[in-house]
Order: C-alpha cells, then sequence, then structure tokens
C-alpha cells in the first residue's frame, strides 16, 4: 500500500488575535480559517499533523530587525494605536504578541525539516512578512518571518546557503534588502511587475550589490500573466539555484497571484499552484537532501485561499 507523506501545518489559534479592524481590511483572521476548513474537507485530511509555533526570541528578531523597531512596534500596540505608519498596516493590543509568534513558526519549522528529512512543513501563519523593513512595517508585514527563519536556519543549523523563493504576487522588498549584498544567500521572486504592482521594486535589473551581485533573482510578470509564463520561467529557476548550491530553502508561498484575487493583476489559478508545489519539492529533493520549508504570505480572497493552498500542499505530495 502507498504511504501518504505527513505533511507538518505549524499555526496556532493566537493568530486569530491579530486585529485588523474588521472586514474592510484584506488581511483579516478569516483567511486562516477558511485555509483550515478546506483540508479538513478535502483528501489531505488524514494526512496532516498541527504543530504549534514558539514565540521568536528578541535576539532572533534583532538578526534582521533594529531595537528601535521592535520598541517602536510595542509601544504602539500597548499606547491602543490602531495602526502604524500607514492604515495598511492594522494593529491591535496583541498585535506585537501575536507578530512574535508568526515570525516563531517559520523556526519550529526549520526545526521539523532537520529532524525528519524530506518532511513537508507548511506555516499557516499571520501577519505575513515579506514587505518588513529592519526599521518599519510595510503592506501588512511588521516582522519578516522568511528572514528570521533563514537566519534561523544559518545559525542553529550552520546551514549557510539559503534561498528563499518568493511566488506572492507582490515583490518581497524587505527579503531583498536583508539578502541583496551578501554571497551566502539568495532571492528568487516571481511577482507582478513593479510598473504596476505594490510595493514598486523588484525589477529584473536587480541582481544583488557588492558580494550579493547575482545572488538576487527577480522575475516580474506583465498583468494577465498565468500558467504559462510561470512555466516558461522554471527552468531558469532551475539553473540559478544549481548554480547557487542551496543549503536549504525556504518558500514565500503567497496565494494572492490567483486570477480571482483582486489585489494583483496576475491570472495563477489552482493547477499553477499545483505545478508550483510539484517544482519546488522537485528542487529540495535535488539539492537541499529535502530541506524544505512553506511560509504564509498572502493570499486574499476567501472564497479560493482554500484551495489555492490545499492545491499547493497536493503539488508537494505528489
Amino acid at each position: 500500500m502507498k504511504h501518504e507523506p505527513i505533511i507538518t501545518i505549524v499555526t496556532a489559534p493566537a493568530f486569530l488575535r491579530h486585529d485588523t479592524g474588521g472586514g474592510d481590511h484584506p488581511e483579516a483572521r478569516e483567511r486562516l480559517t477558511v485555509i483550515t476548513d478546506r483540508l479538513v474537507e478535502g483528501p489531505l485530511v488524514n494526512q496532516i499533523r498541527h504543530v504549534l509555533p514558539r514565540p521568536v526570541q528578541r535576539s532572533e528578531l534583532l538578526t534582521f530587525h533594529t531595537e528601535g523597531w521592535l520598541f517602536r512596534f510595542e509601544e504602539a500596540v500597548l499606547s491602543g494605536r490602531t495602526y502604524i505608519d500607514h492604515q495598511d498596516n492594522q494593529v491591535c493590543y496583541d498585535s506585537y504578541e501575536v507578530a512574535t509568534l508568526s515570525a516563531g513558526s517559520g523556526l519550529v519549522g526549520v526545526d521539523v525539516a532537520e529532524q525528519e528529512p524530506g518532511s513537508i512543513v507548511f506555516c499557516q501563519t499571520r501577519p505575513p512578512g515579506h514587505h518588513a523593513e529592519p526599521n518599519q512595517p510595510y503592506g501588512f508585514c511588521f516582522f519578516n518571518n522568511c528572514v528570521i527563519a533563514a537566519r534561523y536556519w544559518q545559525h542553529a543549523y550552520n546551514r549557510r546557503r539559503v534561498c528563499i523563493f518568493d511566488f506572492d504576487a507582490h515583490h518581497g522588498n524587505g527579503i531583498q534588502t536583508a539578502f541583496e549584498e551578501e554571497a551566502e544567500t539568495a532571492y528568487i521572486s516571481i511577482h507582478e511587475h513593479p510598473s504596476f504592482s505594490y510595493p514598486g521594486t523588484g525589477w529584473a535589473e536587480e541582481r544583488g550589490i557588492g558580494p550579493g551581485k547575482g545572488t538576487i533573482l527577480n522575475l516580474p510578470l506583465a498583468p494577465g500573466a498565468g500558467e504559462e509564463q510561470v512555466v516558461r520561467l522554471l527552468p531558469k529557476i532551475r539553473l540559478f539555484l544549481e548554480n547557487f548550491q542551496p543549503d536549504a530553502l525556504i518558500i514565500g508561498a503567497g496565494f494572492d497571484a490567483h486570477r480571482d484575487d483582486d489585489m494583483s493583476g496576475l491570472a495563477f489559478t489552482n493547477h499553477l499552484y499545483r505545478l508550483l508545489g510539484n517544482f519546488v519539492k522537485e528542487l529540495a529533493v535535488d539539492l537541499t537532501d529535502g530541506r524544505l520549508v512553506s511560509i504564509l504570505e498572502g493570499g486574499y480572497n476567501l472564497h479560493v485561499l482554500g484551495t489555492s493552498v490545499e492545491a499547493y500542499l497536493l503539488g508537494l505530495t505528489d
């Protein structure tokens, strides 16, 4: 009888406590409940186990963020502020604590990936992280979950060459900030072209700086791009990674490029998300001895987010 792989979902009820002010804000707590509901109802239900995250330690946050930002974020929520810097970045009293737990989900994911080689790990978390800069929030993001997980993988397990592959509809400006001057880290991003999309970064010409020259691969897509255009990029991504030779792979798994998600003009489908799952699993098997962790980024249409995540996880298990 065929052995079905176990999928480790790192998540916690506490993520629902991050209150973004009601139904008008796209980064709502219901994002996680629709994923959970779909996975419970779908074909993967008997393969899933849930693991709780741990709060990230301050020293781990400081591997990317500044002390000034930590103090400013904590002070803002304790003083009753409802947003920080921009109304996109809605917060409540619990948001700092929840954000430390969100950043910690990737660390637990890394532990699982190291202790159980070849495991399928998905961090079902919020708030997301890839826009967060060292000293300020951007685009619903407060702590850069993917970068903090990468630093942890480097420091705790000495996996020095870490790559983040991000297929969220928007460019991860914060990840690029972290990695663009380093030779031992790499960042690949498929996103809607910055001429049309937030945050306006991620031009193909941005390839890294100094020692990091050549370690950034931005692959911007025109509005309307979907499966055909993405599939054409996959050999380029594989060649980039074969040249880089990563020790570990982190996926910024955003689902707002879906054709029904109005947060972008891209036209991804669930079939494409399954293909992306196939692709990254093959990369991990071939290049990192299976060391792979996926961390939820965007995805805001509640009618398709659950099935998009399910399709990606099915791709990882194929």
